[in-house]
């Protein structure tokens, strides 16, 4: 039987493990994160899909499973939103937490604006679009 605090513990050490892998490799590097969207570095895309590989091992270990949904009108309009905040920032909501742990502090603005970016998408559903969000809101 899992405990709790066995389960929050063994989601640290991956985490930590994860970071300081992804913090390594140089996906905290704009640059590096650039020459992989760009193909011009393969080393990078390669790492990150033997990442998404061994995570994709270690959910069937641990037998973590998806809890199926439908995707709402929110999806499309969200992606782009990510996308451009990549784009923008040179990293997904993870990525600025390896800069900032690697000394990068200038990636606190990029954590700022994640922040509020997350207020400001529930503030204007609330308000204007109404969009179900199924299991984002618990």
């Amino acid at each position: 039987m899992r405990t709790r605090g066995g389960i929050v513990l063994a989601n640290i050490i991956a985490g930590l493990a994860l970071g300081f892998t992804v913090a390594n490799i140089g996906f905290g590097d704009y640059a590096e994160l650039n020459r992989m969207f760009t193909f011009q570095d393969l080393r990078m895309f390669l790492a990150f899909a033997g990442g998404v590989a061994i995570i994709v091992v270690v959910f069937a270990v641990l037998r973590v499973r998806r809890t199926p949904g439908r995707i709402h009108a929110g999806v499309i309009p969200g992606a782009i939103l990510f996308g451009a905040g990549w784009a923008i920032s040179g990293g997904c909501p993870a990525i600025p937490i390896v800069q900032v742990a690697s000394g990068y502090l200038p990636a606190l603005v990029t954590i700022a604006g994640i922040v509020v970016g997350i207020r400001l998408c529930r503030w204007a559903n609330t308000r204007y679009f109404h969009l179900d969000s199924g299991s984002c809101e618990r």
